[in-house]
């Protein structure tokens, strides 16, 4: 996400830095690139022009004029001004002190609503809570099957009725089944339209009054741009809307609605969804997503992505194995799965402060690539991932057969893994046998 954007204030401020001394003049051209950019991006007008005059009349100040370093000063204020855009700071889902703590979900039909509310439910669950999942969208027929399919890849408990007809009354159910069952938050998907209609409103509105919500969440496609105003808007005024989920936030979306959204209409973004993996959530933080905008990376939600997806346990028999030379083809295998999990290779490598500059042409990288390490390596027998090298030509050919690639590419893989355990090799015999041990958790 934001690429575009981020690459346009790039230059800008790359521009800025080369100027020894900024004058009210210069900093006016750079803020008329800023306000294209940002249209660009799919911020709304409105939101777009605000957002100027707040960095104009900081910029011009004489703190920055004067700066030994004033392009840098601009960036400061800039990011400043985009995190009082963003919200400020993060906002945490309500809390309560009823159980089950009842979310409704809303939004338009194909906005990524059910799947953000199986996400949602991971999402508590991987905080030691026990939520429950309601089925409550009986519109499209496929609704209840892929909330069910996603709510066993999580774990998660879930009611559903196949013969309801009146969503109201499966709703209500779902309360009492959550309370019967002390489930502590109970999370209600609901019906969406291709468009926002009278019929669409009066059944959300039924569904509000059945289930009584302390919480009502938007799941508001991320690729809409500037439509996200009007349509929060709506949801707002006629459902009392206090939060928005940014879906889809990893595909063509350019950043226009996280940017507009929170400052057109008061109403505080609280997720950001990439993805279609279950774990493909992020708390929204207004301040980490201002440096993630300017190309200053994201180390802390790296850390935190990194916390969730690898496993300690497994890392520190790794390095156990590291330290006694027993790094096999199915070590290298567990690695590559631990970084899968971690999401979208170009989004997690974007997190890195700088990393961006480094990507190759065209801004993207190969996902498929650990895919087909993967296959090539399940395509081996037990003895060959013990032993690589007694995998000779007919072998390869029968792996690359097995896995759908080639023999180049298992070459390739086989390559790469005898020059990174010969590296892990010198590190052990230059440090010793002991590597530091990781913390368990």
């Amino acid at each position: 996400m934001f690429e575009q954007l981020t690459g346009r204030l790039e230059d800008v401020f790359r521009r800025l830095r080369g100027h020894g001394i900024l004058t009210e003049a210069n900093i006016k051209d750079a803020l008329r690139e800023v306000r294209r950019a940002l249209l660009e991006a799919d911020v709304h007008y409105a939101v777009a022009r605000d957002l100027i005059r707040s960095i104009e009349s900081r910029a011009v100040g004489q703190e920055v004029l004067r700066s030994l370093s004033p392009g840098q000063q601009v960036v400061r204020v800039v990011h400043e001004v985009l995190v009082e855009t963003l919200g400020h700071t993060a906002r945490p889902l309500v809390e309560t002190g009823d159980v089950p703590r009842k979310i409704l979900v809303v939004g338009l039909q194909g906005s990524g609503k059910t799947t953000f509310v199986a996400k949602l439910g991971h999402h508590l669950r991987g905080r030691k809570r026990i939520p429950m999942l309601a089925a409550c969208d009986l519109a499209r027929p496929a609704a209840i099957d892929q909330l069910e399919t996603l709510a066993r890849q999580a774990g998660l408990r879930i009611h559903l009725d196949r013969d309801g007809k009146d969503p109201v009354a499966v709703a209500a159910d779902a309360v009492r089944a959550a309370r019967a069952q002390a489930s502590d938050d109970l999370i209600v998907d609901t019906a969406g339209r291709l468009h926002i209609d009278e019929a669409l409103m009066d059944e959300l509105a039924r569904v509000r009054d059945a289930v009584r919500p302390h919480q009502t969440i938007l799941a508001l496609d991320g690729m809409v741009g500037q439509d996200a105003v009007a349509i929060a808007e709506t949801f707002r005024d006629r459902l009392g809307v206090d939060g928005v989920a940014l879906t889809k936030m990893d595909g063509d979306a350019r950043g226009g609605a996280a940017l507009s959204v929170r400052a057109a209409t008061g109403v505080p973004v609280l997720f950001l969804g990439t993805g279609e993996k279950i774990g493909g959530l992020e708390v929204f933080h207004p301040d980490r997503l201002a440096s993630r905008i300017l190309g200053m990376g994201d180390v802390l939600s790296l850390v935190e992505r990194v916390q969730e997806s690898v496993d300690l346990e497994k890392t520190a028999r790794l390095q156990e194995r590291l330290a006694s030379r027993q790094f096999t083809l199915e070590d290298f295998l567990e690695q590559v799965r631990q970084v899968r999990r971690m999401g979208p290779l170009e989004e997690v490598f974007r997190m890195i402060p700088g990393a961006g500059k480094l990507l190759p042409e065209g801004g993207e990288l190969d996902e498929k690539a650990l895919v087909r390490v993967e296959a090539i390596i399940q395509s081996m027998t037990p003895g060959e991932r013990q032993r690589p090298e007694i995998v000779n030509g007919s072998r390869r050919r029968r792996i690359a057969g097995g896995s759908g690639t080639t023999v180049q590419e298992v070459n390739r893989l086989l390559r790469d893994y005898g020059m990174m355990k010969r590296m892990v090799q010198q590190m052990t015999r230059r440090g010793g046998r002991k590597l530091p041990r990781l913390g368990r958790k």
